[in-house]
C-alpha cells in the first residue's frame, strides 16, 4: 500500500462507518489500480460464519459478502481438512468456480510443477479436533500446514506471503519454529486477531515511547480461544511504550484466587472500573458473587518492570476493552473494543485489508514477533491455569520487536 493509499484508507476508516465504506467507493480507486493476485486457502472446515467464511468469503463476496467491493484478491484455490454437514465450500466451488484440492500442495500449485499463488492464508480455526489432556489446548493443525505450505515452497523453489488466523499454534515450539522457518526461506509471515483493527470507543492510541504506570485488560469467553484476543488488543497497545516488549513471567488465578491475588497487589480494582466503564451491558452486583470459577485473571511481568493483568470476566462483561495508566496522568486511559456480532463480522474486512496489503506489497501490516509473543503468553497462561495459578518464567519470550502503526477501523488521523 502507497503511503498516499494508506492515508486515503485512514481518512475514509476514521469518518465512516463500515457498512457505507465497504458499500460504497472508498476502495474503487485501489482495486482499480492494481491486479487481483490469486490466493490459496488452508482451513480446517469452511461452515457458516466460521473464520474460514468471514475471511474467505470476503474474497469471494465482497466485504459485505454480498457482492460489490472486496479485496484486490482472488480466491484460486481451497484446502480443506474437514467436510462437516454444514460445509459451504462445495457450493461455493460449484458457484464461483474456484477448485477444492486433496492436498495442501495442488491448492498452492493448482495441480501443475510451479507456485501459481501470490500468497497463501491458513485459516485453522473450527473443526473437530483433540485438546491437549491437562492443559485443555486445542489442538489445531496450523504447525502442519504452515509444514506443508513450506514443503510446497522447498520442492518448487519458490516461497509467497502466509497469513496465518489467529495465533500461530497451540504450543511455543511450534510458533516459534514457523517464525524460525519463514526467516530462513526469507517470506513474509503475518498472524494475529482481528481486535487490534476492530473499532475502539473511544478512539484510543498511546503516544510513542509512552511511560505505562499500570495496564489492564478485559476480556470474555474461553480462555484460551478468546483470552489469546485479550491478550492481542492489550500487546497492539502497550507495544508503543518506552521499552522492551518481551514478557519474563506469567501468573493465573480463578475464583478465590482472584480475591487473594488482589489484596497482594497483583491487580488493581480501578483499573478493573476503568475499563467496565467503557463498555456497555455490564452486569450489577457483587463482583465476588459475579466472578466465580468461569473467570480468570492473567497476571504478566515485562521485561522492562511493567506488570499487566487480562482480566476474563464471565458472567460480568461479555466484551473487550483495555485501561491503561500513563505516567504523569491522574486518570486511566481506556477503550472498548468493538466488534460486529452478526454477519457480515465486519472487523474481518479490516483485517483482510492488513493481508492484502502483504501480498500485494510483499511487506508485513504489523510484525508477526507481536502474535509470537502472544502465542507464547497464551501457552504460559494455559500452563499455568493447569497448575493452579502457579508462576512461570518464561525467558523464551524475551522477545523485542519494533512496533508499527497499523490503522484501525475508525482510527482519526
Amino acid at each position: 500500500m502507497t503511503l498516499m493509499n494508506r492515508r486515503h484508507w485512514l481518512q475514509q476508516a476514521s469518518t465512516t462507518s463500515l457498512p457505507l465504506l465497504l458499500s460504497g467507493n472508498a476502495f474503487a480507486a485501489e482495486t482499480n489500480s492494481r491486479p487481483q493476485l490469486p490466493v490459496a486457502a488452508i482451513v480446517t472446515e469452511y461452515t457458516p460464519n466460521s473464520h474460514a467464511d468471514v475471511l474467505v468469503g470476503k474474497i469471494l463476496e465482497g466485504f459485505q459478502q454480498q457482492g460489490g467491493p472486496g479485496p484486490d484478491l482472488k480466491l484460486a484455490a481451497l484446502y480443506t481438512d474437514q467436510v462437516p454437514e454444514r460445509d459451504m465450500s462445495r457450493a461455493l466451488s460449484r458457484k464461483y468456480e474456484f477448485p477444492i484440492t486433496d492436498t495442501i500442495e495442488e491448492a498452492i500449485t493448482l495441480g501443475t510443477k510451479q507456485v501459481q499463488v501470490a500468497g497463501v492464508l491458513i485459516v485453522g480455526e473450527h473443526g473437530d479436533y483433540p485438546y491437549t489432556p491437562n492443559t485443555k489446548q486445542h489442538m489445531y493443525p496450523r504447525k502442519q500446514f504452515f509444514d506443508a505450505i513450506t514443503a510446497t515452497f522447498q520442492k518448487f523453489g519458490k516461497s509467497v506471503p502466509v497469513y496465518n488466523d489467529k495465533h500461530l499454534g497451540y504450543r511455543w515450539q511450534d510458533a516459534k519454529a514457523m517464525v524460525d522457518t519463514s526467516r530462513k526461506m526469507d517470506f513474509p509471515l503475518m498472524a494475529g486477531s482481528s481486535l487490534p483493527v476492530a473499532w475502539r470507543h473511544p478512539t484510543l492510541t498511546l503516544p510513542e515511547n509512552c511511560e505505562i504506570e499500570s495496564v489492564l485488560t478485559i476480556g470474555r469467553g474461553n480462555f484460551e480461544a478468546h483470552g489469546f484476543h485479550a491478550l492481542e488488543a492489550q500487546q497492539c497497545l502497550i507495544e508503543h511504550r518506552r521499552g522492551s516488549t518481551g514478557v519474563i513471567a506469567v501468573e493465573t488465578a480463578q475464583g478465590k484466587q482472584i480475591w487473594a491475588a488482589e489484596q497482594a497487589g497483583k491487580w488493581n480494582r480501578e483499573m478493573l472500573k476503568a475499563a467496565l466503564a467503557v463498555i456497555p451491558n455490564v452486569a450489577k452486583g457483587k463482583w465476588e458473587e459475579i466472578l466465580k470459577d468461569d473467570s480468570a485473571f492473567y497476571f504478566l511481568e515485562h521485561q522492562d518492570g511493567l506488570k499487566s493483568t487480562v482480566a476474563m470476566v464471565n458472567r460480568l462483561g461479555r466484551h473487550y476493552a483495555v485501561a491503561v495508566k500513563l505516567k504523569g496522568e491522574d486518570q486511566p486511559r481506556a477503550t472498548w473494543i468493538k466488534l460486529e456480532l452478526d454477519p457480515p463480522f465486519g472487523h474481518f474486512a479490516y483485517l483482510l485489508k492488513a493481508i492484502e496489503h502483504m501480498i500485494h506489497t510483499g511487506q508485513p501490516a504489523y510484525p508477526v514477533e507481536r502474535t509470537l509473543l502472544t502465542t507464547g503468553i497464551l501457552d504460559t497462561v494455559m500452563h499455568s491455569l493447569a497448575a493452579g495459578g502457579k508462576r512461570i518464567e518464561t525467558p523464551q519470550l524475551a522477545i523485542d520487536y519494533e512496533a508499527v502503526r497499523w490503522p484501525y477501523a475508525n482510527q482519526k488521523t
